[in-house]
């Protein structure tokens, strides 16, 4: 099933946990120093797949390309960010660039000009951008003083819940003021932030438990006082220890994982119903819980698709977890549904320094520049020239791609798109 489809205002009221969060804050320095994921050289964004909104970033009259396209005139980016059908873009500067839909506000900024929303422009922020987050429809953008703003809106089953109580948010508004913010991470519809002293806030729909705050009979937007809950940024409490302090975070698109500082376990909540984070009963969690498959290895990233996960280690290894259809796991046709992290070992002889998930695709960055992508292909997302499935991890290649060496990749609903270096460039991961 396909993913549905710039001022200084507050966001909500301070809540008590917030309070004391600041209170602490001042009595204390930064304990956590996550992975921003942004690189220091800047390189270009190519894209592929499908355009028909404009989230090829090539202007209103390409709908499609099934091999990687380098976007013009932008040769200074630092980071990428695939929604489900827009893309954000951080330039080395700390400015923010987005384009493709923009019917539910993900762009942050006036498309009212026909076609505007076909081709990147700026969001108007006021300071410097260190990270950015896509969703289906909304984005998010972390400023080195450690305020967040996000735009947009989030949906639940019922449709467009807004960003804020207040509705839908066309531009940037300030998500979580007073509290010093260090990563944030998109869902689907949901935003997770982590804070200096490594505690996880969350917001947005709650229906498969993935804000890991709000129990099941209060999901419903239509029970007393739900929507305020769900949109208001909360505190997720890790009931096994008030003591845990966590120093990565990841959302899927359905889901949330949190990495604990100090035995770098992972905790997850949210949508299980094929195993996608690891967890025993194939139900969803609406509270986190220690995911035992992820234990032994020390991760470097996390990325959830729709019903499945991919997973790298620190030795460059990559794992998969939950559906098999389509290909998605890149484990061969007649695999398995994958219940426990297993490796993908048509790229064990290769150091990954970068995974990400689609709605049902997977990909590969190799420490050589090479892009590998594998899983459903009907609309020519994953660059090989087809628009057919792939079941285990192929090599792309364009013409546009000569010279350069892939460094990042990020899956949106039919699109993807990937960030790329001079082949003369050394590059290393800042974070």
């Amino acid at each position: 099933m396909p993913p549905r489809r710039g001022t200084k205002r507050a966001a909500t009221p301070v809540k008590e946990e917030e309070v004391h969060e600041t209170k602490q804050m001042k009595k204390k320095e930064r304990i956590v120093e996550p992975d921003l994921r942004s690189i220091t050289t800047p390189g270009v964004p190519l894209t592929v797949g499908q355009g028909d909104v404009g989230q090829l970033g090539l202007g209103e009259d390409v709908m499609e390309k099934t091999r990687p396209a380098v976007i013009p005139g932008h040769n200074d980016i630092i980071s990428i960010a695939a929604g489900g059908m827009h893309n954000v873009c951080l330039t080395k500067s700390g400015k923010v660039l987005t384009f493709g839909c923009n019917d539910e506000g993900a762009l942050g900024r006036d498309t009212a000009v026909e076609g505007s929303e076909t081709k990147p422009g700026f969001v108007e922020l006021d300071g410097k951008v260190i990270q950015v987050t896509a969703g289906d429809s909304h984005s998010a953008a972390l400023l080195d003083d450690g305020r967040v703003f996000a735009w947009g809106s989030f949906r639940d089953s019922h449709g467009g819940m807004g960003l804020t109580p207040r509705g839908k948010e066309s531009l940037p508004i300030e998500v979580l003021p007073t509290i010093k913010i260090v990563k944030i991470s998109s869902g689907a519809d949901h935003l997770v932030m982590l804070t200096e002293r490594g505690r996880v806030y969350t917001c947005g729909c709650a229906e498969q438990g993935q804000l890991g705050r709000i129990p099941p009979r209060s999901v419903d937007r239509h029970s007393r006082n739900a929507l305020v809950h769900q949109l208001t940024p909360g505190l997720v409490a890790f009931k096994v220890s008030s003591n845990l302090v966590f120093d990565e975070i990841w959302a899927g698109q359905y889901c949330t994982l949190a990495r604990d500082r100090k035995k770098q376990e992972i905790w997850a909540f949210g949508l299980n119903n094929y195993y996608q984070i690891g967890l025993k009963d194939n139900i969803p969690y609406f509270q986190p819980k220690l995911s035992k498959t992820f234990s032994g290895k020390q991760w470097k990233h996390i990325s959830s698709g729709q019903h499945h996960t991919i997973a790298l280690d620190s030795l460059g290894c990559v794992y998969v977890l939950g559906r098999k259809e389509y290909g998605r796991l890149g484990l061969g046709p007649n695999c398995s549904d994958a219940m426990e992290l297993t490796q993908v070992e048509s790229l064990e002889k290769k150091k990954v320094i970068d995974v990400a998930a689609g709605s049902a695709q997977s990909f590969a960055v190799t420490d050589a520049g090479e892009l590998y992508s594998w899983g459903m292909g009907t609309s020519g997302q994953l660059g090989t020239g087809e628009e057919e499935d792939v079941d285990t991890p192929v090599l792309i290649k364009s013409k546009q791609l000569e010279g350069k060496n892939v460094v990042r990749v990020a899956g949106g609903g039919q699109h993807t798109i990937i960030l790329a270096v001079p082949h003369s460039t050394k590059e290393k991961t800042a974070g």
